[in-house]
């Protein structure tokens, strides 16, 4: 396989003036095949959003492909894709464009509240989810995302992100008529749909891996191949396994084609491979494909892996950012309903690298979920505002995605340098971590399993619900009321922080109602051995009876959750609002300040089992009046002196109204 060349170096005039003289010869081509069989209006609305976006997409293409001597046929294939995609877009969802274009910041709402499902362990199939509908609306949300629901191998498919087919579901949940009609009715409802877009790999069993082990060479250049292990093997030197449990490596023998091919996660998942501007197409349509099932965020899965280069690791390379850049664009002009989610698990400083209005609008914030976590674990904040002062601020017009925990495990994905200019050494902190979490450190509340665990270095990252992992299952079992309610104050606190500190609050259905682990897998033996599904247990929709009793747990838990969603909601300073990392004065509590022009509230989260205290002085030197209401307790506080917080409080303080 030939090494693509690194980044040429032309300038960006030189792009323009060649974007500008490729368009023109590609408009009367593009005109001739689809202008006649549209609306002029609409046509003309289509032609100006090309005309905005194709220098970027020609100077990201470019960038790519431009060695190939078959570029410009290539540029033609793929605007050609792309406008016969947006051509087949049904109407309610080109006035959804419209919408869009009219609020392209939308998703900036402090009425944005997600939650995420398998949607057969919610709801046993999508019939059945849309069932469900009212409690979603009950709770607040607006958007939601469904685990993988393609069709997959049987047997491993890791958890449905190996994919057969992007336009076939798998069968027990329903079809894509079925999906289209659930993303219809949840549109309908104000709730926009969330997909993953594995875009990395593929399964074995797609079509077009089964082309490709029937030995046809087209296929075979969708992925990466290789006749003999001289060349993974020089790529493999500066690598790092991802699942050297598994198998060791980033390759696998395939003995029908007698070739390597490159399997990044899983031997049953190959990598596309990029460097075929054939892929890139194939991909392009497969995506516009599920925008127009009416799929308004898409999820991109593994971004760091998508392009790979000898001598490097082969994560996080400037031309994955390219590529989804070059998506981007065509997805402004084919379908500017839809906004990408980047889900990149490295480090925090690479998290942020993907996130911009022309690359992903939004992203997952790990870096928060962990600290959360840790400090809960420490009782102390000092890497949660030293992480988050460092690197919460994007640019503007994106926005994060906050949660607590997701489908996947938790990894303790936090900068070593916050670690280490705090005094701490990383490596002996995560271990400490694995020992907490899974309930082995002496005097902790977790009930966790590890996931991936290395024995030579003690790290390993983290299974469980939100609500076992806060010690709301170990307190159950003990019987021991107070410890029941400290571990719903810590339950109710971490999910504070996410509905508060700005972006997208995301709840993992079934933490709201404060579902606890599920050890029935270890029966499963396509399950045994993936502590994951500790926390993917079926929706207990007998404990979710229980929600609107106060007097019980999930009661609490559920009642505290709609507290909190409302005061985001109804409070205009969380709306699109600027977040200020601010020291509380206190080691334990965590502060922010949330403000939106004349709007602004400032947030306090503690997370210590025991009282606190902050000087008065100290919030006079914040900005605070004596007296300050608390939004939350819904209570007038004079703090003339010191503010006292109660175990794990979680406070909004804003200015009395006169």
């Amino acid at each position: 396989m030939t090494q693509h060349h690194p980044f040429m170096m032309i300038d960006s005039d030189w792009h323009r003036r060649h974007a500008a003289a490729s368009l023109k010869r590609l408009l009367p081509r593009l005109e001739a095949r689809f202008a006649g069989q549209v609306d002029v209006d609409e046509w003309q609305v289509y032609l100006q959003r090309l005309q905005e976006h194709f220098p970027a997409l020609f100077r990201c293409l470019h960038e790519i492909y431009g060695t190939h001597y078959d570029f410009f046929y290539h540029l033609e294939s793929i605007l050609t894709s792309a406008t016969e995609l947006w051509w087949e877009r049904p109407p309610e969802l080109k006035a959804l464009d419209a919408l869009r274009e009219a609020d392209p910041h939308w998703y900036q709402s402090h009425r944005m509240l997600g939650a995420m499902c398998y949607a057969d362990l919610f709801a046993d199939d999508l019939q059945g989810l849309r069932e469900r509908i009212p409690y979603l609306l009950e709770l607040g949300v607006n958007y939601l995302h469904l685990m993988p629901l393609f069709k997959v191998p049987d047997g491993d498919n890791d958890g449905g992100y190996a994919v057969s087919s992007y336009r076939e579901l798998n069968a027990k949940l329903g079809t894509m008529d079925e999906l289209a009609a659930l993303a219809s009715e949840l549109r309908h409802h104000g709730m926009s749909l969330c997909l993953d877009f594995v875009f990395n790999h593929t399964s074995d069993e797609h079509e077009w891996a089964r082309q490709a082990l029937a030995g046809d060479a087209e296929h075979q250049a969708y992925y990466r191949m290789f006749p003999d292990r001289s060349e993974p093997d020089a790529y493999e030197r500066t690598m790092v396994p991802v699942f050297p449990d598994e198998h060791p490596g980033s390759f696998t023998y395939r003995n029908r084609i007698r070739k390597w091919v490159w399997t990044s996660f899983h031997n049953y998942q190959w990598d596309l491979n990029y460097e075929n501007p054939v892929v890139f197409n194939r991909m392009l349509e497969e995506m516009l494909f599920l925008a127009n099932q009416g799929v308004e965020i898409l999820r991109l899965d593994a971004v760091a892996f998508v392009w790979k280069r000898l001598g490097t690791s082969c994560q996080n390379l400037p031309e994955a950012h390219t590529i989804i850049q070059a998506f981007n664009a065509l997805v402004h002009i084919a379908a500017p309903a839809m906004v990408f989610k980047s889900e990149a698990i490295v480090h925090p400083d690479e998290v942020r690298k993907y996130i911009g209005e022309r690359e992903c609008q939004l992203s997952y914030n790990p870096q928060l979920m962990a600290l959360l976590w840790n400090s809960l674990a420490t009782t102390k904040v000092r890497i949660l505002r030293h992480g988050l002062q460092r690197r919460f601020a994007i640019p503007s017009g994106c926005s994060w995605v906050n949660y607590v925990r997701c489908h996947d495990d938790i990894g303790f994905a936090f900068s070593n340098d916050d670690v280490s200019d705090l005094g701490m050494e990383p490596a002996a902190h995560r271990r400490f971590l694995t020992e907490f979490y899974t309930g082995r450190f002496e005097g902790s509340f977790a009930c966790g399993m590890p996931f991936q665990e290395d024995l030579l270095t003690g790290e390993a990252r983290i299974s469980g619900t939100c609500a076992s992992l806060a010690g709301l299952e170990k307190a159950l079992a003990d019987g021991d009321d107070g410890a029941v309610e400290l571990a719903i104050q810590r339950i109710l606190l971490i999910h504070g922080v996410i509905l508060t500190i700005g972006g997208i609050p995301l709840i993992y259905l079934g933490d709201e109602i404060g579902m606890l682990n599920d050890y029935a897998y270890e029966r499963d033996p396509d399950k045994l051995g993936d502590t994951r599904w500790l926390h993917r247990a079926a929706f207990d929709w007998v404990r979710a009876e229980q929600r609107r009793d106060a007097g019980t747990v999930p009661g609490r838990i559920y009642q505290g959750l709609l507290r909190l969603i409302q005061i985001r909601q109804q409070n205009p300073a969380f709306n699109r609002a600027e977040t200020e990392i601010v020291d509380s004065g206190n080691e334990h509590v965590f502060g922010y300040f949330c403000t939106n022009g004349d709007h602004s509230v400032l947030v306090l989260a503690s997370f210590s089992a025991q009282p606190q205290t902050i000087e008065g002085r100290h919030l006079r030197l914040l900005g605070l009046r004596k007296s300050v209401v608390d939004l939350v307790a819904g209570r007038t506080i004079v703090a003339a002196h010191s503010l006292e917080l109660e175990p794990y409080d979680f406070m909004i303080l804003t200015r009395p109204v006169r």
